[in-house]
């Protein structure tokens, strides 16, 4: 496994199991088995829903041997606990719910705040306020980043999380941030494929010494179930993509996964398959020549899977842009 040194000082694994959308009745044997495979690096949310199953297997791989020091656990702040006073229980029910003293990473999951949903009502909140209302909502609250922010420094500083970063941020929030932060982030999760590359927010980044992490790094796969992408949409079937695969003599997974970790990127790719799991963490015995990034990269076409203003309409009956 290869490493990414964060400014906090810490090392994160660069390849790591997303665990949105893992059923819960197989979220517990899965991280058994990743663990079994190699992996040490898990991104798990309050809003995967997941966190409880999460937290059984993580138990079990600690009780088998695996030092709790060895793992790279990160989770995110949901929407509705964006207010200073909802951010340490927040936390603290997520690390109840793993069985944890303490995450390695912490982020703000969307730059959304969300009116509060109390925990005893319903957790994970998701996005609308009354799931029962005849027109159900989001309901935005006004809550100032930095507010939100100065919350999960406090965490960093009381020892509950060793860094903290941001989830959907782009460059401007970012400077944002960065002028009003005493704690900079350390790393910032986003959307991250051929499609979409990204490559002003990269180098923003490194400018920044911000590390980032790309989730949904195949592109559509993880979004035919949820009908926001289609057969075409694809980024493994593309024919430079398969050519290139054929001439290492590996998957289109992993030359796209290897693409990613290539351009300094860390990487969540999600599976429940074991094979799927081996095979996606197996991508450092070889390297992508000049040309075959430049044929990879030549495929950015802006294509965006995960974008509040189309999924909130259509879900949510609510508009809710982030990104230009």
């Amino acid at each position: 496994m290869n490493y990414q040194t964060l400014n906090s000082g810490h090392k994160l694994p660069m390849v790591g199991l997303g665990l949105w959308k893992i059923e819960k009745d197989s979220c517990a044997q899965t991280i058994v088995s990743a663990v079994e495979s190699g992996y040490r690096h898990f991104d798990s949310a309050c809003d995967y829903g997941n966190e409880q199953e999460a937290g059984k297997g993580l138990h079990e791989v600690m009780t088998q041997g695996i030092r709790r020091e060895d793992l790279w656990i990160t989770s995110k702040l949901w929407n509705t606990y964006h207010r200073a006073e909802h951010v340490r229980p927040a936390l603290l029910k997520t690390l109840q719910d793993l069985q944890l003293d303490y995450l390695d990473l912490y982020h703000m999951h969307f730059p959304i705040a969300l009116k509060f949903v109390e925990f005893e009502l319903r957790y994970p909140p998701e996005w609308v306020y009354e799931p029962e209302a005849n027109q159900p909502r989001m309901e935005l609250d006004a809550v100032p980043l930095i507010e939100t922010w100065q919350a999960m420094e406090a965490l960093v500083e009381e020892g509950l999380v060793r860094a903290i970063g941001v989830c959907n941020f782009g460059a401007a929030l970012l400077r944002d941030l960065l002028a009003s932060a005493k704690i900079r982030p350390s790393v910032l999760q986003i959307e991250l494929h051929p499609y979409l590359c990204q490559k002003n927010l990269l180098r923003f980044c490194t400018k920044e010494a911000i590390a980032v992490t790309g989730f949904s790094p195949l592109g559509a796969q993880s979004y035919f179930q949820l009908n926001m992408a289609e057969a075409g949409d694809a980024v493994i079937e593309q024919p430079s993509i398969r050519e290139i695969a054929k001439a290492h003599t590996r998957t289109p997974a992993q030359i796209v996964l290897r693409w990613g970790i290539q351009r300094g990127v860390s990487i969540v790719p999600k599976t429940s398959n074991p094979e799927r799991l081996q095979e996606n963490i197996a991508l450092f015995d070889f390297q992508l020549s000049d040309s075959e990034m430049e044929a990879i990269n030549s495929l950015d076409c802006h294509r965006r899977f995960n974008d509040p203003a189309d999924f909130g309409p259509a879900a949510f009956n609510t508009f809710v842009p982030i990104y230009d």
